[in-house]
């Protein structure tokens, strides 16, 4: 009889760059939470997009985490050393039948929405139509064969079909009944990868014995797909809970894109690991406030 991990939670940052404040915030929050509901505090190191990943960011990352005094309570896993095991949850929902194969690119998809007067969802990925869904068996295979490059996409009609209806918590917001209106068919794997983020994070979090999930607001929307996964896998079901993002003095979500301060900026200005996670979350909790019109 398999033996269930200890109660988890964790912060999974993905090593394509130093952290800022919002990472910080995510990863207190996490640490709080897990004292809050006496779970273990894990880190875990998302890295399945090897073109953007760097072996030295993933040691600078929990450098600075360890710096703000958060140390994972068990091993560190690193996603790009477990592709055997998502590849096997592939296996088994392609085994169910709600699979197909998206030869359609990024630009493909905006342009058909754009032409459909709508707006590509750039928080979640833009939301697809299902046109590969109709290609016939042998039209896909065919393509492959010639090496087109794809992407696997999860029939969500299909899917819920042998589901059934759907319900998943955030433990401040309530219930939320599954719906998939804003991701449309998603990618759960791609010709080159047998996984995406919505796949691996789901599958690590069972595995972990994640129970309570924290994350970013801006990650509401995916947490319809992951119960969806959890479903067909049978996996166990966490609570959520979506935290405010920490913005900028513009109002905007920090990120690595835009050159956000680093934690090891801010070291070097002089401040302390306090006075970061402080600063983080007035950041976030000055956001609440002017969203209820206090500020």
């Amino acid at each position: 009889m398999a033996v269930s991990p200890p109660s988890s939670v964790r912060f999974a940052p993905s090593p394509t760059g130093d952290l800022h404040l919002g990472h910080a915030f995510s990863a207190a929050y996490a640490a709080q939470a897990g004292r809050e509901i006496g779970a273990r505090f894990l880190i875990r190191i998302e890295d399945i997009d090897q073109g953007r990943s760097r072996q030295e960011f993933i040691a600078r990352n929990l450098e600075d985490l360890a710096w703000l005094g958060l140390v994972s309570e068990g091993e560190v896993w690193r996603q790009s050393e477990r592709m055997d095991v998502y590849r096997a949850a592939l296996d088994r929902l392609d085994g169910q039948g709600v699979l197909y194969p998206c030869f359609c690119t990024r630009a493909d998809i905006r342009r058909e929405i754009e032409a459909m007067g709508g707006a590509p969802q750039d928080h979640v990925g833009h939301v697809y139509s299902g046109r590969c869904r109709h290609l016939s068996e042998g039209e896909r295979q065919d393509r492959i064969g010639r090496g087109e490059a794809y992407a696997i996409r999860i029939d969500g009609a299909r899917a819920l079909d042998l589901t059934g209806p759907l319900e998943w918590t955030d433990v401040r917001r309530g219930r939320f009944a599954v719906d998939l209106s804003a991701l449309g068919d998603f990618v759960v794997a791609r010709k080159e990868t047998p996984t995406s983020y919505h796949l691996a994070v789901t599958v690590d979090d069972a595995a972990q014995g994640v129970t309570r999930v924290t994350r970013g607001e801006d990650l509401l929307e995916a947490t319809h797909a992951h119960r969806l996964i959890q479903a067909l896998l049978g996996l166990d079901v966490p609570e959520w809970d979506h935290h405010l993002l920490v913005i900028d003095d513009e109002g905007r979500r920090l990120a690595k894109r835009r050159g956000s301060k680093s934690l090891r900026d801010l070291r070097e200005e002089g401040m302390t690991p306090q006075s970061v996670l402080e600063t983080a979350a007035a950041r976030a909790i000055g956001r609440a406030a002017s969203l209820f019109g206090e500020a």
